[in-house]
């Protein structure tokens, strides 16, 4: 029986609500199963999203892409419809299942673009895997360095905690040790992810309603298990480790597009990316808070398509 035919957030069925031909596939590759969604043709471009996020994340974007590109939206190692395995969540290793799943495609090169933890994992798969990197395009978080040591978790003395999208603010990440804590986090969030999801979307985007009902209801059903808790924590939790592997990286040489939201990440995207790459552009994404596809997706689809060509 195909459940998809009856379950309106089954990814299936997400996918065959796009405009346009796009179909929900799987892929064995370093040992995990992963989900993707695909659709179009043309130059190559993987979409890569975060936390609590899945591939749908995208879905406001991956029709008018795919108008240019061949448009495949991966659900990465921990999320959504892929493998929950128990490590493997440093975005070193990551990075080396997407290029393992590039290479099942039978690609030479892609360009990606990352949205919050797919963001790190772009970064990492450009400076572990230069000769299969086109361009990356990161939105609104970098990949961890020696300054997320920094990070505070105690609000700034007039930082307004009831929003956590404010310029510039890099303190009272709290969800960041939240999501370190082994065991309790599944304990609490489980069948009750709504809640959390709820939470950030109402306080990180600057129109709250740009994340619908049915995106949210996508979300929380995604992460509503213990497993599923777990393994976006893990994402996390290999921080440190990390924040080690980048140190060891050279300047990324791929041509990079950062976009920033302007009541969010902007800011310090324009101060730290230029010293990460050879080819660097920073731009802001007016209007805006973390959810730039969500909350921009017009912006995303003409800065994508100027920086790709």
């Amino acid at each position: 029986m195909n459940t998809s035919l009856h379950d309106p957030l089954d990814d299936a069925a997400l996918a065959r609500s796009l405009d346009g031909e796009f179909s929900s596939r799987h892929a064995e590759v370093n040992g995990v199963r992963l989900h993707y969604v695909e659709g179009g043709s043309g130059e190559p471009l993987l979409l890569l999203g975060g936390w609590p996020q899945t591939w749908w994340q995208w879905h406001k974007v991956m029709p008018a892409l795919a108008r240019r590109y061949r448009v495949i939206a991966v659900d990465l190692r921990g999320m959504g419809g892929s493998d929950k395995p128990a490590d493997g969540y440093d975005k070193k290793t990551m990075a080396a299942d997407i290029h393992a799943f590039v290479q099942h495609l039978g690609l030479t090169t892609v360009n990606i673009a990352g949205h919050d933890i797919g963001a790190m994992v772009a970064y990492a798969f450009a400076a572990n895997h230069p000769e299969a990197t086109a361009k990356i395009a990161l939105l609104d978080v970098p990949h961890p360095d020696k300054t997320w040591s920094t990070f505070g978790l105690l609000p700034e003395p007039d930082q307004h905690v009831a929003s956590a999208i404010e310029a510039g603010a890099r303190s009272y990440l709290w969800w960041f040790a939240f999501n370190q804590v082994r065991d309790l986090p599944e304990r609490l969030l489980e069948g009750r992810s709504r809640l959390l999801v709820d939470w950030l979307f109402n306080r990180q985007a600057k129109d709250p309603g740009s994340i619908d009902e049915r995106s949210r209801q996508v979300y929380a059903h995604a992460y509503s298990t213990a497993d599923a808790v777990r393994a976006g924590n893990g994402w996390y939790q290999t921080f440190n480790r990390d924040i080690e592997d980048e140190q060891a990286y050279g300047r990324v040489t791929a041509p990079i597009l950062a976009l920033g939201g302007d009541a969010s990440n902007y800011a310090f995207l324009r101060e730290l990316m230029p010293a990460k790459g050879t080819d660097v552009q920073v731009v802001e994404v007016a209007g805006c808070g973390h959810y730039i596809p969500e909350e921009q997706p017009q912006a995303v689809i003409d800065a994508l398509a100027a920086f790709l060509g």
